[in-house]
């Protein structure tokens, strides 16, 4: 069953990722930038053919085999998380940085860059888009559950099949 949750949700927040890139490719694209908050905020159009934050400019085939190597790891690690209460913040986790990976995955594969957007203009903050949101609030997330909940090192035994193995 938490292959099915996890799927599901890894969709569902895929298809909110293209589907926010559809709409700036379709609204943003042709006037270049919308502003929401005035010097603040605003929605621009960016074509990333790099990584974040324009690194590795013009590397599109190591992204993608990167994205891949990526992602068999956390399916990997995904499989082994425990099916209880306790492990459904990594198992959240898990699928964010999952559908994250693939949304950005989609863009490099089939538009050869990633469609940013999200810029704020304040901090002149490097432009992005809801796949990175889901990486970037993982990545919060984890820290925060590593520092607050997974206290012991016992919770992440399930990880190394010398000292627990893969629980049920």
């Amino acid at each position: 069953m938490k292959y099915l949750k996890a799927l599901i949700g890894a969709v569902l927040l895929i298809i909110l990722d293209q589907w926010t890139k559809y709409m700036v490719l379709l609204h943003i694209k042709p006037v270049d930038s919308i502003p929401l908050i005035q010097g603040v905020l605003s929605f621009t159009y960016h074509e990333n053919r790099g990584a974040v934050w324009g690194i590795m400019q013009g590397q599109i085939p190591i992204l993608i085999v990167s994205t891949v190597i990526i992602l068999a790891v956390v399916l990997w690690i995904y499989s082994r998380i425990p099916d209880t209460k306790k492990y459904l913040w990594l198992r959240i986790i898990a699928v964010m940085v999952t559908a994250g990976a693939i949304g950005n995955f989609i863009d490099r594969l089939f538009r050869h860059y990633v469609v940013d957007f999200i810029y704020f203009e304040l901090i002149d903050f490097p432009i992005f888009n809801v796949a990175d949101m889901y990486v970037v609030i993982a990545a919060f997330l984890l820290i925060f559950v590593s520092i607050f909940v997974y206290k012991e090192d016992s919770d992440f035994d399930f990880i190394n099949p010398k000292k627990g193995g893969r629980h049920e």
